[in-house]
This record gives C-alpha cells, structure tokens and sequence, in this order.
C-alpha cells in the first residue's frame, strides 16, 4: 500500500536523521519497594509504544525483578552465556511490549571473578544484544549492592524516591553514599506515588538544596509518577500501566517521562558502543588488584 510505503520510508529518514547513538540510563532506589523496577518496567513500555527499541538489563535477584513482573520467567541468565552454556540469544527475554530483557544478576556479581576470557565474551554479547538499541534502562540492584550504579561516569542515573519521610532520609543517604564514595557530581529525580505535582515539587526542591549546600551535587528534576490505583492493578496483569490502562494517570506520566529522557544528552561514545565503554569502565574498576612485593 503506498500509504505504508511513506510510513516505512518516512521512518527510514527519521533514523538517518537522528544522531545513532545510545542512551544508558540506570534507574535505582535506596531499597526494594520504593518502586525502582516499577518505573523500569512502565517507562520501557512507554519508550517501546513510542517506536523505540529498548533494552533492559535486569541487575535484579529478588522475585518481584521485571522479568518476574513480566511473567517472562527467565531460565538462563548472561552468566550462562559467560560460560558457554547457552548463547546470548536464548538469554535474552521479549516482553509483549517489545521491550527486551537481559537477566544480568548473577552476571555483575561475578564480574570481579571473571576470567580473561569470559570479561571479552561479556563485552561481545553486550556489543551484539544493544545493536540496533536506542536506550538501555538498568534496573539497579537496590540496597547499594548495585554494580552498574557504582559507576562514577556521566551515565544518566535515575533515583526514584517517594515522598515520605523514611523515603526521602533513605534516598538522601544514598545519594550522599554515592557522591563521597563513587565521586557522582549529577542525578536525575523521580518522585513516586506522589498526592500531587506540588508535593512532588517541594520535596525535590528540599532535597537539591541540601545536597547542593553540603555535597556540592547538582540534581535535576524529571517529574513525578501520582499514586495511581491502576499502577497496582496492571502489576497484577503483569503488563506495564501504559498497555493495560493507557488513559490513566500513571500511564500518562511514563510518556512524560519517556520523552523526557530522550532529551537527555546522550553518551558520547567516539564510534565505539557506549555500553561497551561502561562496562569496561566497570571490568577496569572489578579487576583484581596486584600486590607489589618488594
């Protein structure tokens, strides 16, 4: 049909137009339950209905990660693919959304035990999994136990908190963890299950003013997610908020989202894979170190 022709070729031109790069974005909260893999999994879903091609490494163990909340229920994980038991392909998931899923757990928690070998293969199957990616979204391991967020680079980071006092002083000390032990100067905010722009407001302008008076770091605000009793609803249909209910509230506030990440800069990678370049960064920072003896 010549209507789809036009589409196919007005998408092709899009695609040269735009810059080919890759946006890495981290998504984290100081604990499980503040609604970190929530925001990974909707925000995914609204990138992917957007026409995106997104990818989404789950640096999660626990039971409610997103592959779980996606009901994809992974066999295999890329340490398998580390080691020779499966190729990568049959690692990686595919949600109904398009959205793809790389299970790297036990992956990230092994990195500083890696052999030679195996540290070259994590870098092709990372390579080969993010050609054709526009963004990649990890979900942080929470807790500080994070591997991916340990990094002290420009990789966008997106911490998630919620608006109450236990939420704000336990994202408060990790962002004060991360500034004085991985030297992060910038982060980006997302306020959860807030009653109210207003609220959402005032509790990041609280929380940029501290941290720019006594740790010197710049936060940026990038909206918030209100509570919303479709955002649990659609948990229980394991399918994102955005495909379930996509007039809700919530649903409209992922889209925000959504295109406010695809405003933030992203890396520049200097015709080499940007993911490739973290995690070399992150291979370099896991390497053992040696001991002179004199």
């Amino acid at each position: 049909m010549p209507s789809r022709r036009v589409a196919d070729q007005a998408e092709g031109l899009r695609r040269l137009l735009l810059p080919a790069s890759l946006r890495v974005v981290t998504v984290l909260g100081a604990r499980s339950g503040l609604g970190a893999t929530s925001v990974v999994v909707n925000l995914a879903a609204a990138l992917a209905s957007a026409g995106r091609e997104v990818l989404v490494l789950d640096e999660n163990l626990t039971h409610d990660n997103v592959a779980n909340t996606l009901a994809l229920k992974p066999r295999y994980d890329l340490l398998n693919a580390l080691r020779g038991d499966k190729p990568w392909r049959e690692v990686m998931l595919q949600a109904a959304s398009g959205v793809h899923v790389l299970p790297v757990a036990r992956a990230m928690q092994a990195l500083s035990g890696l052999g030679e070998a195996e540290r070259e293969r994590l870098l092709e199957c990372l390579t080969e999994a993010t050609h054709g990616m526009d963004v990649v979204l990890v979900d942080a391991a929470a807790d500080g136990h994070s591997v991916c967020a340990s990094l002290s680079g420009d990789e966008p980071l997106l911490l998630v908190l919620n608006p109450t006092a236990d939420g704000i002083t336990e994202s408060y000390a990790l962002l004060k963890q991360m500034a004085v032990h991985n030297g992060r100067r910038a982060f980006d905010i997302l306020v959860n299950k807030a009653r109210n722009e207003q609220e959402a407001r005032a509790v990041f302008d609280n929380m940029s003013q501290v941290a720019q008076r006594h740790l010197q770091v710049r936060l940026a605000y990038l909206g918030n997610i209100p509570q919303d009793d479709k955002l649990p609803r659609a948990t229980q249909l394991c399918s994102p908020v955005v495909e379930a209910f996509p007039a809700a509230p919530a649903a409209r506030a992922f889209g925000e989202l959504a295109r406010k990440l695809m405003l933030l800069p992203a890396l520049e990678s200097k015709g080499h894979n940007a993911l490739t370049m973290v995690m070399q960064r992150l291979l370099r920072q896991a390497a053992p170190q040696r001991v002179m003896h004199y």
